[in-house]
């Protein structure tokens, strides 16, 4: 069905060009160049432009489908087919030079992903997955970690800093899995964290306050390689919702008990927010 509404590679080339794009402005960028939309929230003219090119590209592949986007907000939420496009995810990161950053680009039919697209640019590797059909890297399986061995399970999560009681309770979720697990890493794009988990380099991920161009992409790659993807609450409202949890189904049933006991599931009880 999918190939029937994208050609998959004409989308895999159109990802990797505006790649391109951002590896070249990557090598020269200086880091006083970056904006900031928020006092810790940077963006560059660089996030703009690639924005902008996959907008081009995605809306010649797929004329009748909407946006939601990163940078400009995207038209036409309620369409029934829509893109989910975070052109440059993990910007701190590229502003500081620092080589983790990706493009994940989704495309949702009625608000459930069926494409989703992670391009890890300054690797050069290609995270694709189709709903029913497995996701690959460069047309090679995925498969989501299976450990069951705590001192061998690596989980990788955001720092929450925004709200005194729910950082004070994400804190203690931390110490936790770091006082259970054999180690947890905070690389600073959730769609490359998605990515991983899905390759099985990473088994578990956790993080608050994403949002859907964070996740869509990456959510589906987890699941199409066999993984469980929920929110806090253990429900499907990761993607509009106010957290996400994904990971192989024995360290995601441990995680979701910490989040729990931490009392961080209650902050995905409230209807999910939406796009308007």
């Amino acid at each position: 069905m999918v190939e029937t509404i994208v050609p998959l590679s004409a989308l895999l080339r159109s990802i990797r060009e505006v790649g391109t794009y951002l590896r070249d402005e990557f090598r020269r960028f200086n880091r006083e160049y970056a904006e900031y939309k928020t006092a810790r929230d940077p963006v560059s003219y660089v996030d703009r432009r690639a924005e902008e090119l996959l907008r081009e590209h995605c809306a010649r592949l797929l004329p009748e489908a909407g946006f939601i986007l990163e940078e400009s907000g995207g038209t036409d939420h309620q369409k029934e087919l829509l893109w989910v496009i975070d052109p440059l995810d993990g910007t701190k990161n590229f502003v500081h030079g620092i080589p983790l950053f990706c493009i994940s680009v989704a495309l949702l039919y009625r608000r459930e992903p069926v494409i989703g697209v992670v391009y890890a640019v300054a690797q050069d590797e290609t995270f694709w997955a189709v709903r029913g059909a497995g996701a690959y890297i460069e047309g090679e399986p995925l498969q989501v970690s299976q450990t069951a061995d705590p001192d061998r399970i690596l989980v990788v999560t955001g720092f929450m800093y925004r709200e005194a009681e729910r950082s004070e309770k994400y804190f203690h979720a931390l110490n936790e899995v770091m006082r259970r697990f054999g180690g947890m890493r905070r690389l600073g794009s959730a769609a490359l964290d998605l990515a991983y988990v899905a390759a099985g380099r990473i088994d578990a991920f956790f993080e608050m306050d994403l949002n859907p161009w964070d996740v869509a992409a990456g959510a589906l790659l987890v699941q199409e390689a066999g993984g469980i993807v929920t929110d806090f609450a253990g429900r499907d409202e990761y993607l509009f919702g106010n957290s996400i949890l994904a990971g192989g189904a024995w360290i995601h049933r441990a995680l979701h008990s910490i989040l729990k006991e931490a009392g961080l599931a209650e902050y995905s009880s409230s209807p999910p927010v939406r796009p308007q």
